[in-house]
């Protein structure tokens, strides 16, 4: 894996994969890649102190909360993160729009972990595994995806990326048992031996299988009747 020096508490560490051998400089989503092999350091994730945020959309609203990450870890060898790997507990995915005990909580939380969407009895876990990151220059932009207008257009990826990027993340995402490979900016740094990330972006919960609702048919679209396929991700992590 390449490597890249860091400069003071900036990380600029390669965790970037590159579609067809070339960078571009939008958010994709592409086949699984190569992993990172693990070498040097390992430091531990702060699961306490780390938080992974989605948001899901359809034309009449909006759902929102977390889903727990059970464990991870980075390594770092020398001034370059070589790996990394985290791991999440679908089965105890948070709803924070709607009040918990109640019937349209129940009603969602049900949906969400039925076979319509992640099929958490079969696949109570998804991973994201680090493949590579290149730095982010000037000169790079973030490029929107058109999206279908409505009340609840889903938010943008440049809205959701960070102010200040420092680096393209790639890593390959694995949810009930489909595994792509997805990049995104994200804001990554290094201080007192820690570090810490954080980014947002939009992928295609139809990537991974998560079709009900699909918003692909015209006249559910004509009527409103149809679930954003854009899911909004974002997080916050922490190492020990």
């Amino acid at each position: 894996m390449k490597t890249i020096k860091l400069s003071g508490f900036l990380l600029s560490a390669a965790l970037l994969t590159f579609s067809c051998g070339q960078s571009s400089n939008t958010v994709e989503t592409t086949e699984a890649q190569e992993e990172a092999q693990a070498s040097g350091k390992t430091l531990q994730l702060d699961t306490n102190a780390s938080t992974v945020n989605w948001r899901g959309y359809k034309p009449t609203g909006q759902h929102h909360g977390i889903i727990p990450i059970t464990k991870g870890e980075i390594s770092v060898e020398g001034d370059a993160i070589t790996s990394g790997e985290f791991t999440f507990d679908v089965t105890k995915l948070e709803i924070h729009d709607l009040e918990a005990g109640s019937e349209n909580h129940g009603k969602l939380s049900n949906h969400l972990q039925s076979d319509d969407f992640f099929d958490a009895a079969n696949h109570p876990e998804a991973t994201f595994v680090i493949t590579e990151v290149s730095p982010y220059s000037s000169g790079d932009n973030i490029e929107d995806q058109e999206q279908f207008e409505t009340k609840n257009t889903p938010k943008s990826e440049s809205e959701l990326a960070p102010a200040s990027p420092t680096h393209w993340v790639s890593g390959n995402l694995t949810i009930r048992g489909t595994t792509k490979n997805i990049k995104f900016p994200a804001a990554v740094s290094m201080a007192n031996g820690k570090v810490s990330a954080q980014a947002g972006f939009n992928i295609d919960r139809t990537d991974w299988g998560l079709s009900y609702g699909d918003e692909a048919t015209a006249t559910d679209k004509a009527k409103d009747k149809f679930i954003y396929n854009s899911v909004s991700v974002s997080f916050d992590i922490k190492s020990i």
